[in-house]
């Protein structure tokens, strides 16, 4: 054997082996070939070719490439999308690694080459012009029994006369796995080489062949199952002739179309279905799938209305009895009702309420259908990722049945419910399909009229439907789908508006829930009051709801064991049946001091306020930042830092040799938001200049470099926190003049709203 060594830059596969003789295109994506493809290149162009023994190695060391391989020519590289470069390769001759020297940036090392295979010189012509005849019998064979394998290299391997590369190309032409092809890849003995092939070639024919065998078994069996069917046929042509034939279903479905209000196209779909089902044998599982098909055809309501109050009054006094406050969704679903009235239809609105938990958005649906006469049908689609739940599944296998929509018309029975579509923001997406995207046909009413399931196949009529959806957050809906909805901001309530929703709402309801009545147990004013402001921290009134539970179960357990028929729960003993306070609130505090000041905060269970502390320290002008701030309010303070910096009477010196540590009080809690920018630069300011800042001020708004003041949101909460905390003055961005202007007077009430539009207005007002 004839050996040189070479060195030569490395490409290693994955999952694949190729052998000498061939033409290969290999996409190649790891920068490491692709370097050593260019190392190629630029010398030669010869590069050795191996496979790795483990797939997820990405740099690969000796350890993990096999050694035999082979050396190849490139003959072409062409670059693809995504970062993906295909390389004409042509594959010269066997040879072996024996070293590899680097494995950065491109892998390199040293390798034999073979340039004959060993054992050539020991066979003789006739033995090996054998060979090449037995081989090329045994391979045709192969491809008449399979007729799976292409054939477009036949003509080459029936032309080639050297033995070695004969096999070499029936090897490479025939499907075999990674540790077969690389056996005979690693035999240089050309002898050993041609029993390893022959022995393959040999086991494929003898598994076709016991395939063969199975696929005639079962045929035997299918023709068999035929005539059972056949013989089926017979019998039941044999009954209809006796007068046994016709089924009791197909009896109850003819008198259930007879009764169904639809179109002819209905018609005409039903009565086909039933015709084929008429001739299937009634024991087969496609009979099960088509009885299901017409019974839901039949059980929708294709053009059967109700007929809804258009009573005005009647409406309004049923919403305001089931809530308080709410006026602006009441006063929505007033003037749908007024167009209705007027006209006597009136396209269906798509209305999203928007708000935090506990805020009465799902019962505003039940009080809106109550109102109109409407049936109700509740669709939860909080955590729904299958776009079947949506559209339903395709009518192909047993099991498949309609989306929720089609139910939810089933289950009304009319085709003008009202349909609540709860938690509209919780819906995601996965391999299966994308949720909000089937939800765009359903709820935009220039395409709702002929909506598409899968499983019912029939377009059905959405468009008198009502749709209400509910949402925490309009964020996280997708702007398509939020395009087709009208949103209706539903904020938290103020402590008077759950006072008066204790009083009048949750207090009766919990105790007729416990089996009390009315006499046995009262909760004065005042309890009120302090379980609102001391056991409960939240927009809605969820949280009050289960503390007024708490006291009727007590209450329950007092009557039936003392047997204590008039129990009265006041501010003095509401200890008793809640244990200690949970919240005392965050007060304003009660001095000026330097470096601290106030700003607010909106979070989904309502607003909050935020104390912001900055210390100036000597130090070499680093920003420290802790509380677990987010992006946003990092940004804002590198912000607040920069303007400060541009309008300070310190010198640049100061800031090079101070450090600036700016902290947000509880950090265990996550906090981000674009509002604490003007609070931030504020509490800088102050400590810079060391000048206090007032006790009894907080502010909310983003700052620019420039010091320009931006609008922010969740105006009404924040106000609310401020009111709660003793805050007396509030310093807003004056673009939110108009959200001032629409809050309630109780929010505002002895408090002085003060609207800035630069960063000077700002420390004019806060700092002393």
């Amino acid at each position: 054997m004839d050996e040189q060594m070479k060195t030569l830059p490395l490409i290693a596969l994955k999952g694949m082996s190729i052998l000498p003789g061939m033409l290969v295109h290999l996409d190649v994506k790891r920068d490491i070939t692709k370097r050593a493809i260019e190392e190629a290149m630029a010398n030669d162009s010869m590069v050795f070719i191996t496979s790795q023994k483990d797939d997820r190695v990405d740099l690969p060391v000796y350890a993990d490439l096999r050694s035999v391989g082979v050396v190849a020519k490139i003959r072409q590289v062409i670059k693809l999308e995504q970062h993906v470069v295909r390389v004409l390769v042509s594959t010269l001759e066997r040879a072996t690694m024996a070293a590899l020297l680097q494995n950065e940036p491109f892998l390199f090392g040293e390798v034999v080459l073979h340039a004959e295979d060993e054992g050539q010189e020991k066979l003789t012509d006739l033995e090996t012009e054998a060979m090449c005849r037995d081989i090329k019998e045994l391979y045709v064979t192969y491809l008449e029994s399979n007729q799976s394998v292409g054939r477009g290299a036949l003509d080459k391997i029936r032309r080639e006369t050297s033995l070695g590369t004969l096999l070499d190309l029936i090897a490479m032409h025939v499907p075999m796995d990674l540790e077969k092809r690389q056996d005979i890849l690693e035999c240089f003995n050309i002898s050993e080489r041609f029993y390893l092939v022959s022995e393959y070639l040999s086991d494929e024919l003898d598994i076709l062949k016991l395939r063969a065998d199975y696929r005639s078994k079962v045929k035997t069996e299918v023709d068999k199952n035929q005539k059972e069917y056949f013989l089926r046929e017979q019998m039941k042509v044999i009954r209809d002739e006796l007068g046994e034939g016709a089924s009791n279903y197909e009896e109850k479905y003819r008198n259930k179309l007879e009764q169904l209000i639809c179109t002819d196209e209905v018609r005409e779909k039903i009565e086909e279905e039933m015709s084929r089902l008429a001739s299937m044998p009634s024991s087969s599982s496609e009979s099960a799938v088509s009885r299901d098909y017409i019974e839901t055809l039949l059980s929708l309501p294709w053009d059967k209305m109700d007929s809804s109050k258009l009573d005005m009054e009647l409406a309004e006094k049923i919403l305001n009895e089931d809530h308080y406050g709410l006026d602006k969704v009441k006063e929505r679903i007033l003037e749908f009702l007024a167009v209705r009235s007027l006209t006597g239809k009136g396209e269906a609105p798509i209305v999203c309420l928007v708000g935090p938990p506990g805020t009465g958005k799902t019962s505003v649906a039940k009080s809106v259908a109550r109102a109109l006469g409407k049936e109700y049908v509740r669709i939860c689609l909080g955590g729904v990722r299958d776009e079947a739940e949506i559209r339903g599944h395709r009518r192909t296998y047993i099991g498949a049945m309609p989306g929720r929509i089609i139910e939810g018309m089933k289950k009304a029975g009319v085709k003008n419910p009202l349909m609540l579509l709860d938690e509209i923001d919780k819906v995601s997406s996965d391999y299966k399909g994308d949720t909000s995207s089937a939800l765009l046909e359903v709820l935009d009413p220039e395409q709702n009229k002929n909506f598409s399931d899968h499983y019912v196949e029939i377009p059905v009529d959405l468009s008198e439907v009502l749709f209400i959806c509910t949402a925490n957050t309009a964020d996280t809906i997708p702007r398509p789908l939020l395009d087709r909805m009208e949103v209706i901001e539903i904020a938290g309530y103020t402590e008077n508006e759950k006072f008066h929703i204790g009083k009048q709402y949750l207090i009766p309801k919990q105790i007729e829930k416990n089996g009390l009545k009315k006499q046995q147990l009262t909760v004065n004013d005042k309890a009120l009051t302090d379980i609102i402001s001391y056991y409960t921290r939240e927009a809605g009134v969820r949280e009050l709801e289960r503390q007024i539970g708490k006291i009727c179960r007590k209450t329950a357990r007092m009557v039936v064991e003392q047997k204590n028929d008039r129990i009265r729960v006041s501010g003095k003993n509401l200890k008793q049946f809640l244990g200690k306070r949970k919240y005392l609130g965050k007060k304003a505090n009660k001095s000026d001091e330097i470096g601290i000041v106030r700003g607010l905060a909106w979070t989904q269970t309502g607003g909050d306020t935020l104390e912001i502390e900055v210390n100036i320290m000597p130090g070499e002008g680093n920003l420290i930042l802790t509380g677990q701030l987010g992006d946003v309010m990092q940004e804002s303070a590198r912000i607040a830092l920069s303007y400060v910096r541009s309008v300070s009477k310190r010198g640049n010196d100061y800031f090079k040799e101070h450090d600036i540590h700016v902290h947000v009080p509880e950090g265990a809690v996550p906090k981000d938001g674009p509002s604490a920018g003007v609070t931030m630069s504020t509490a800088i300011y102050s400590a810079v200049e060391k000048r206090k800042a007032k006790a009894k001020v907080a502010m909310t708004g983003e700052v620019t470099l420039r010091g320009r003041v931006l609008a922010i949101g969740g105006l009404k909460e924040k106000l609310l926190a401020a009111r709660l905390a003793g805050i007396q003055k509030v310093i807003v961005p004056e673009e939110n003049v108009p959200d001032v202007e629409e809050l309630e007077d109780e929010i505002t009430e002895g408090m002085e709203i003060v609207f800035a539009k630069h960063m000077k207005q700002i420390l004019a007002e806060a700092l002393v």
